[in-house]
């Protein structure tokens, strides 16, 4: 709370002085993962899914645009692009510009995520295909003395760790007793933050798949960084960094559907974070061990999730808490949700985050009812409000993994409806075995309506019985799936949104719960 007062009385002035010599690295600097191309044309771009024609200057802070679309024109992820190396004029003359239309300390790009984002970015790009000229280093300065004022202590998490990033990258850069300094205070920061924010199982401690993803490729350009300057950085930091970015990989290869791609909980999308595959391949490139296969049944006890795979079936189960106490702003109200695929394809989905403007939205997407669990009474099980606030938050009891025979179980309840009048507590159970999935459910208490919803994947057929307690789903490659509920289903309208601008209209199987207690099991036909 203190920080978060001092951050928003302060008002650093920037500090424009020569900047430090640059230092000049003594190792290999390998290729990072390769950023998709934002940049069109000149003053084109796309972000989000949503292209824009700009006019500059204006252009860097249009107040018509979204937020985080400014953000992402800020963070120059275009340097790092497949064709960076036939691009260098382009960006270059990019930069120029940026220096030129952003004085110091005005506007979104001088923010400090943006800002750690943009830092970075121009040190890899002059690692890799480009050259920073003498103008853009010291403007890097500039930037880089002016994030140190600004450090996020008042958000933490994911953007405090961006923040030491950027420091430890403009730490090694640049050198000199200046430089110096911008190093320790990163590399303290990270000395503090990688052993909280990534928990004993390897995942990252808000609970995001999405930003598990990004801080797990932060770790591997921090390793990547130590390659090139390898007299610089602790060697201990270095061993730690190295042990933590395994257990992360077998974390996400754990939380990744056959199909090769992430979960959906919590704020999670595709193209914002590195694919496993890009994260393996990245790995790979920095002489470290690939993504090892995951377990069929692997209880990721630390941070609460579940992945069970047998025969055709792999769910992934959030049996978690919302995200840390301190910082769940990523979190929706997705306790005791889950994810299935049928082989290959995904079945039964969460619905997936498509934008992070407040509005009815990003109130939706947070929802509930925008996941494969239990509403009851119309409300949400964790209190999710505004952009990044929650409030009351369910948590998890009675959490049990096991497996007997060839059949894997998981069980968990959750208190988000104790603040009701009837105080319902929500149990569910999933056993998972390779001729069928069973999940259970079932809510203690006094409740007026619950609803149970199963969101399928846009290219699941579904087809129900006459009487609502049967059916078939059928994949988009023509695999069929029989389901039986224990009470009558629907198919209520619903949409995906897997990536940020992106909805694809699809179903949920409904089916109310007034006894308490309800069973949807799926057999391969």
């Amino acid at each position: 709370m203190l920080a978060r007062v001092m951050f928003h009385l302060a008002r650093p002035r920037a500090d424009t002085s020569p900047a430090p010599f640059p230092r000049q690295p003594t190792g290999e600097w390998v290729a990072p993962v390769p950023k998709e191309q934002p940049s069109l044309a000149d003053s084109r771009f796309r972000f989000l899914n949503q292209a824009e024609q700009l006019v500059f200057p204006q252009g860097w802070n249009d107040p018509q645009l979204p937020k985080l679309w400014l953000y992402n024109l800020h963070y120059f992820d275009d340097l790092g692009c497949a064709r960076a190396a036939t691009r260098e004029e382009a960006h270059s003359g990019l930069i120029a510009r940026w220096i030129a239309d952003n004085p110091p300390a005005k506007g979104n790009g001088w923010e400090p995520y943006p800002l750690s984002l943009r830092i970075v970015n121009w040190i890899k790009w002059h690692l890799g295909p480009g050259d920073l000229s003498d103008t853009a280093r010291q403007s890097l300065a500039v930037q880089v003395r002016f994030l140190r004022k600004r450090t996020e202590w008042h958000l933490m998490a994911n953007h405090l760790f961006a923040n030491a990033k950027a420091l430890v990258f403009a730490g090694c850069f640049f050198d000199g007793e200046e430089a110096r300094g911008w190093r320790e205070s990163g590399l303290a920061i990270l000395r503090r933050q990688v052993p909280e924010q990534v928990l004993a199982d390897g995942g990252h401690f808000e609970r995001s798949p999405m930003y598990h993803a990004i801080i797990l490729e932060d770790l591997l350009d921090l390793l990547n960084l130590a390659r090139a300057y390898p007299t610089v950085l602790p060697r201990r930091m270095v061993k730690i960094w190295q042990r933590t970015a395994q257990r992360m990989q077998c974390w996400l290869a754990s939380m990744s559907h056959p199909d090769g791609q992430i979960g959906f909980f919590n704020d999670a999308a595709f193209g914002i974070a590195p694919t496993p595959g890009e994260i393996d391949a990245y790995a790979r490139r920095l002489g470290r061990p690939g993504m090892p296969p995951s377990a069929h049944f692997i209880d990721l006890a630390d941070s609460g999730y579940v992945r069970v795979a047998a025969g055709p079936f792999t769910a992934l189960i959030d049996a978690a808490p919302v995200g840390p106490d301190y910082q769940p702003g990523h979190a929706h109200a997705d306790t005791l949700s889950f994810e299935l695929s049928f082989e290959d394809e995904r079945v039964i989905i969460n619905g997936g985050t498509s934008t992070y403007e407040i509005g009815e939205i990003r109130a939706q997407e947070r929802s509930t009812s925008h996941h494969s669990t239990i509403e009851i009474d119309g409300a949400n099980s964790s209190e999710v409000w505004a952009g990044f606030r929650v409030g009351r938050r369910a948590r998890i009891t009675h959490r049990r993994v096991w497996s007997e025979s060839d059949v894997h179980s998981v069980s968990a309840s959750h208190t988000g409806y104790r603040f009701l009048q009837g105080q319902p507590i929500h149990s569910r159970r999933w056993d998972v075995a390779p001729g069928s999935a069973r999940i259970g459910d079932e809510i203690t208490g006094r409740y007026d309506s619950a609803v149970a919803r199963f969101h399928l994947h846009p290219d699941i057929k579904a087809d129900i019985a006459d009487d609502g307690c049967g059916g078939c789903l059928t994949t988009g490659r023509g695999r069929r799936i029989a389901f039986e509920a224990s009470a009558p289903v629907r198919l209520a309208p619903s949409y995906w949104a897997p990536e940020f601008g992106k909805q694809c209209a699809t179903h949920a199987l409904a089916a109310d719960i007034p006894a308490g207690r309800f069973t949807l099991t799926l057999r391969p036909t």
